[in-house]
């Protein structure tokens, strides 16, 4: 059997080829810390190279799926370098490569990922719901990317994954506006598979990933890699552009004062220029 017992936020069971992913650091709402997401990069190579495993659940611990970055790193020093916690981590940052990578790893997966996702996903955590193969969401569940909120554009995979599964106008307006959408609407225009009572998350993404761990492997494998040539051709469109557009962003006073608001708890002052 594979050896995950390195991962810290991230949980990985095993049982009849079929393993869960949890995104574990629920009293902090599964916020994506640097160490989070080098392992968000990682985990995915593992899980490719683990012959124990069949099928693949992602969800969250606690009430949330997944709230994008954690922000609350930051101090008022920081903040004079336009710096948040998103790209300041212990081993080196996180630079626009890193948020390719997760993107392409996930994707190169070959087992089916079932997303079961049981609260909130919001920004980066958006992004991995909407990236899984089968998607199940409470009904109670919000969406959004909300990057432009923080004063920068969202490319670590919303410009990619978002125009796909809602075409690009509703996408552009989710995009730019940072609103949100709940599970059951999503549901309804078929942006995800199945929208479920919270309390049915979990028992139907499981019904799912178990029938397609007992099924026939490598039609079921090879099928969904065939869809994703299309995905990945997509990403690879798009990917470089919104990243470096992001990479741009984080060094505007936009982003600056987005960033010192959040942490006052107050409403942004944008001055509407790049400056």
């Amino acid at each position: 059997m594979w050896d995950y017992s390195e991962y810290e936020h991230i949980k990985i069971e095993i049982k009849d080829r079929l393993a869960t992913v949890i995104l574990n650091r629920p009293d902090a709402l599964n916020a994506v810390t640097t160490r989070m997401h080098h392992e968000l990069e990682s985990v995915w190579i593992d899980l490719a190279s683990d012959r124990d495993v069949n099928a693949i659940v992602l969800t969250g611990a606690g009430r949330a799926f997944c709230v994008g970055a954690d922000l609350r790193g930051v101090d008022a020093g920081e903040l004079t370098k336009g710096q948040t916690k998103r790209h300041r981590f212990d081993r080196g940052g996180v630079q626009a490569s890193n948020g390719r990578r997760i993107i392409e790893n996930m994707l190169d997966v070959e087992q089916p990922i079932i997303g079961a996702i049981n609260g909130d996903a919001i920004g980066l955590g958006a992004t991995l719901a909407l990236l899984c193969d089968i998607i199940v969401v409470s009904e109670k569940a919000r969406f959004a990317d909300t990057h432009v909120k923080i004063g920068i554009v969202a490319g670590d995979g919303g410009a990619v994954i978002w125009p796909l599964l809602i075409g690009p106008h509703r996408a552009k307006e989710f995009l730019m506006r940072g609103h949100t959408i709940t599970g059951a609407e999503a549901g309804r225009i078929g942006m995800v598979n199945y929208a479920v009572p919270p309390e049915e998350v979990m028992s139907r993404a499981n019904q799912l990933a178990q029938e397609l761990a007992d099924g026939p492997t490598w039609a079921i494998r090879w099928s969904k890699l065939a869809v994703n040539k299309w995905l990945k051709e997509q990403a690879n469109l798009i990917m470089d552009t919104g990243l470096a557009y992001e990479m741009m962003t984080m060094k505007t006073k936009d982003h600056k004062e987005a960033v010192k608001a959040f942490l006052e708890k107050r409403k942004p002052n944008f001055i509407h220029n790049k400056g």
